[in-house]
């Protein structure tokens, strides 16, 4: 009997070793040939689970571990060149540097720029969005919630498409569920082309069902851009009316006319293209307009599995190491990873005035538990956390009066590394500055963040947590 179990461990134990080598010589397959660049502890993490718990890991791998879709670097060739900057130590200046390198479109031009000054604003700016295109409208969204929001929208774009306007909807596969399965059917019957962005349940992407699409626009005509971190739902608008327990998120959005918004687009086509599989552009949009003399001009930065680059984590990540006077962020959830901290923590500690706007309370849990580690090191190291009452949901990063990042990406791993996301960097020195004090209006009603010592056990938590930081 005793050699009998001894032959049953023995192979038992000989089975797991060849699962394990399997899953490690998985994940180092895949790391090279998909260039897989991950944090190191993303990476520590894989490689423990795939060693202690395989028949679990290897599966979750395979269905969520790849991060990126792009395999290579787009050529370059026969994009024109960004215009030569004088300063490359300013950010704005070292922003588009940098964009270039990691082959962005380059900055172009936009004008008749409206920042949204609460939700009502933003409404009546997405209605015009829609209502004032005369050949097409494309709309991508990560939600689209069968609410009193979202049913006025699907209305309109119905109505649109009976105008004999082109029509065309990409909503992201999760988002879809998350805001109570969109009715396509209606939608289609009336003309709208509608196309979910990977959908869970019946993916063909294998190791790409995490990857999800967290972009927000709606281009009218090519020619004018609705954007920001506003999804589709009454939330994020104007409240739910009828009760009044459920008073509208803060958020942040805009709308601009010019080459931005054609950018833009181009941008749509690809995501498109990507989700219904079809063709599309596989090199970054090239237009680019001079502005005429006091224009304003602006860069699409397009960050997630489609660019080889983490771009907006690298712009963020420099702006914030060489920025001069003042870093001022607001974003709902702040998970960052050790980099990026470190970055806003240098910036406190040599006098750059650093603060970042946070609700008190947001609609993730985790996300607020997993926060104060970082939040502890920031206000250390002299920077100041403000909580708002009221949940915040906008996305916004200044830097010196000379860059503004705004968009629908948040200062989480999640945005940084996983989520496709759609910021546009603001150089106009005015433009930035409205920004600003958008930012600084909603920090009136904010108070201080106070960091309460930590214990063991807070501490252990925290860091359970923090591997968790890519969901969050």
């Amino acid at each position: 009997m005793t050699t009998v179990v001894e032959l049953s461990v023995g192979h038992w134990l000989t089975l797991h070793s060849l699962i394990v080598m399997l899953g490690l010589g998985v994940y180092v397959i895949a790391s090279h040939t998909l260039h897989q660049r991950r944090h190191p502890s993303a990476a520590i993490a894989w490689v423990v689970a795939l060693v202690l718990l395989p028949y679990l890991a290897l599966p979750l791998y395979l269905l969520f571990g790849n991060r990126k879709v792009a395999s290579q670097r787009p050529l370059a060739k026969g994009h024109p060149a960004a215009a030569p900057v004088p300063d490359l130590h300013a950010p704005a200046a070292r922003t588009q540097q940098l964009a270039a390198a990691m082959v962005l479109p380059v900055a172009a031009h936009y004008d008749r720029l409206h920042i949204h000054e609460d939700g009502v604003q933003a409404l009546h700016a997405l209605r015009n969005t829609i209502d004032g295109a005369t050949r097409s409208i494309d709309l991508c969204t990560f939600m689209f919630a069968r609410d009193g929001l979202g049913d006025e929208i699907a209305l309109s774009l119905k109505r649109r498409a009976r105008d004999g306007i082109g029509v065309r909807l990409l909503v992201d596969g999760v988002g879809f569920y998350l805001g109570g399965r969109l009715d396509i059917k209606s939608l289609s019957a009336e003309g709208v082309e509608v196309a979910l962005f990977v959908p869970p349940l019946h993916s063909p992407l294998r190791g790409r069902t995490n990857l999800r699409n967290h972009r927000k626009m709606v281009i009218a005509d090519g020619e004018r851009l609705w954007c920001g971190g506003r999804n589709l739902a009454t939330e994020y608008f104007t409240g739910d009316a009828t009760s009044g327990a459920k008073p509208p998120w803060i958020d942040l959005s805009f709308d601009l006319h010019g080459a931005l918004a054609l950018q833009a687009q181009q941008q749509f086509e690809r995501d498109w293209g990507f989700a219904t599989h079809s063709a599309y552009p596989e090199s970054p949009p090239a237009a680019s307009v001079s502005s005429p003399a006091g224009g304003s001009v602006g860069q699409l930065i397009a960050s997630g599995p489609d660019q080889l680059d983490d771009t907006l984590y690298t712009l963020l990540v420099s702006g914030f190491f060489i920025a001069r006077d003042r870093i001022l962020a607001v974003t709902p959830y702040f998970v960052p990873d050790p980099t990026l901290l470190m970055s806003l923590t240098l910036a406190a500690r040599r006098g750059v005035s650093v603060d970042l706007l946070l609700p008190r309370k947001s609609n993730h849990r985790l996300a607020d538990l997993a926060r104060h580690r970082a939040l502890r090191e920031l206000t250390a190291a002299g920077a100041r956390v403000w909580l708002l009452p009221q949940m915040i949901h906008a996305k916004a990063v200044v830097i010196d009066d000379e860059l503004a990042l705004v968009g629908s990406a948040n200062l989480d791993q999640r945005s940084l590394f996983l989520n496709y996301e759609l910021m546009v960097s603001f150089y106009e020195s005015t433009d930035v500055q409205r920004f600003a004090q958008w930012i600084e209006r909603q920090r009136k009603a904010a108070v201080p963040y106070r960091a309460q010592s930590s214990s063991l056990w807070r501490e252990t938590m925290e860091g359970l947590l923090l591997w968790l930081a890519f969901q969050l």
